[in-house]
């Protein structure tokens, strides 16, 4: 298990979070889903930290970054290549400021943030010059409701940054022992769950020749299954074995159910333009990045109405802060994912134009569940039609699709060191 039941637990402790100087309003905390850390990568400890305000300024020699915590932080400071970065690892922490707030600046030319693994945070700031991070100040108000660190970024020759870097090594704050990842090991195992979509009294799509998409989906799917199998520590599951009717809020609620890492819904739609061939893979967002994406969203989600169900409580939550998910790890997985998909596929399999794209699929909408559909081929068109139903066309982009969910893991992996 690569950590999504963690996230929910830590969820659970920070679900509310009140912000400071007696402002009534509370937070809703949706935390990001990633793989588990190793305990030499940083500090952890058992209180989950509130960063309540942050502030970049600087220019390109010198950058200042301000952060507010509601509780004491306990903090450490690494510096790495390739791009040259340097990076703050905190314990679990909630970041209830606006995205806005932390945002790239002269010396400082990109900030991202967020859960890097179970028990820590991670603040990575991408530097523009080689620079050291020196903290210029902590200081906690009068009134004892805020703590403060203040870091000053500041230009070195590439010679300090690289030793610097050399340098860096990880003992945990609590005196622990550094844990030897190993491959194999039971917790390095990615838990995945393939949705076959469609079926039973929703069929799904249907081409020329009378293929069903349902049809189509649980035979690759099975395919899929069988060829991530093959593959050392990986665990698979379907949300449907058979021809049944899943409505999508229980495909999702399957798969946080299953405290999976990835799910990944199948599909091969039929779309106005005959012509239109090829795989695309879609992750969600609250705005779609094209028509055609849009049309298919909405396609897809209308299975909901065929047999009158209704999302449910929790999917219509999410779907009411999609823009805060957007900004959460999750959206990063996923769309880590669905890039990793591309690559595999690209010489191999047929891909439309610009076939990343995204949309407000409700099967994608698990807040800690990283999610990608990938339609594999279009029924309304007769060539991606007999395509989809080709045996040796299923094995090989089968192999093809986990050889992606494998270069995923290797590189969830590669994230703990």
């Amino acid at each position: 298990m690569l950590g999504a039941a963690r996230i929910r637990q830590i969820a659970g402790k920070v679900a509310a979070v009140a912000r400071p100087a007696g402002c009534a309003c509370l937070i809703l905390v949706m935390l990001a889903p990633a793989a588990r850390s190793n305990p030499a990568a940083g500090p952890a400890t058992d209180q989950v930290l509130v960063a309540v305000a942050a502030r970049v300024v600087g220019d390109e020699n010198r950058v200042r970054v301000v952060l507010e915590f509601q509780q004491e932080p306990v903090f450490a400071i690494r510096y790495l290549t390739a791009p040259d970065r340097a990076v703050i690892e905190l314990p679990e922490t909630v970041f209830a400021f606006e995205k806005s707030a932390l945002t790239g600046r002269g010396l400082v030319s990109e900030v991202r943030y967020g859960a890097a693994g179970a028990g820590r945070a991670r603040i990575v700031l991408d530097l523009s010059k080689p620079a050291r991070l020196e903290l210029a100040q902590t200081a906690e108000e009068a009134s004892g409701a805020l703590h403060r660190l203040v870091f000053d970024a500041v230009t070195v020759d590439e010679g300090v940054f690289q030793d610097q870097v050399a340098e860096t090594v990880w003992t945990p704050l609590d005196g622990g022992e550094i844990e030897q990842v190993r491959a194999g090991d039971a917790s390095d195992t990615l838990n995945i769950v393939i949705d076959p979509g469609h079926g039973g009294i929703d069929g799904g799509a249907e081409g020329p020749a009378g293929t069903m998409e349902k049809n189509v989906t649980l035979a690759f799917a099975e395919a899929f299954k069988e060829a991530l199998e093959a593959e050392g520590g990986i665990r698979a599951s379907l949300t449907r074995t058979e021809d049944k009717f899943l409505s999508l809020s229980a495909r999702v609620r399957m798969a946080r159910d299953a405290d999976a890492d990835l799910l990944l819904s199948l599909h091969a739609d039929s779309i106005r333009i005959k012509s239109l061939r090829g795989a695309t893979v879609y992750t969600l967002s609250d705005k779609a990045s094209d028509a055609m994406a849009q049309a298919l969203a909405d396609q897809e989600n209308a299975a909901e109405e065929i047999v009158g169900a209704k999302l449910d409580g929790a999917a219509e939550g999410v779907a009411a802060i999609l823009v805060d998910l957007a900004r959460t790890e999750t959206r990063v997985f996923s769309t880590g994912l669905a890039q990793q998909v591309i690559n595999s596929f690209e010489g191999q399999v047929r891909l439309i134009n610009n076939p990343h794209r995204h949309a407000g699929f409700r099967v994608l909408q698990a807040p800690d569940v990283p999610s990608v559909l990938v339609e594999l081929g279009y029924l309304s068109n007769r060539d991606d039609e007999e395509m989809l139903n080709d045996e040796d066309w299923q094995k090989k982009t089968a192999e093809l699709l986990a050889q992606s969910v494998v270069k995923y893991r290797q590189t969830i992996l590669a994230g703990r060191k």
